[in-house]
């Protein structure tokens, strides 16, 4: 079974992208080949800064969606290892699966 991580890196410009692949090294290589994300390759080359490993893809595109949607600061705190940035983001991929899971009905 694959990994999926959210990672983010940090662009020359100074400004970041964040992405999520099942393999983060191989990813980070692309996008500094010009082969990654279009918004990369114009601000290349890019530094991994930040990586999060998750359970599934649901829950990796999930936490991705929710990093896009932080302002910059916020982004920042994350990216240090501010557990009080991170936290309530995890918790709203915890929250959100558990819905899924108990929509999801059984299956024998």
């Amino acid at each position: 079974m694959k990994r999926w991580s959210v990672y983010v890196v940090v662009c020359a410009d100074q400004s970041f992208y964040v992405g999520l692949s099942n393999d983060v090294s191989a990813r980070v290589a692309a996008h500094n080949r010009g082969r990654g994300a279009r918004y990369t390759r114009s601000r290349s080359p890019v530094r991994l800064v930040w990586q999060w490993d998750c359970i599934s893809s649901e829950d990796a595109r999930r936490l991705e969606g929710l990093l896009k949607q932080l302002p910059r600061r916020r982004r920042q705190r994350v990216i240090v290892g501010d557990a009080g940035a991170l936290g309530p983001l995890l918790i709203e991929v915890a929250e959100r699966r558990r819905e899924v899971l108990i929509r999801r009905p059984a299956s024998f």
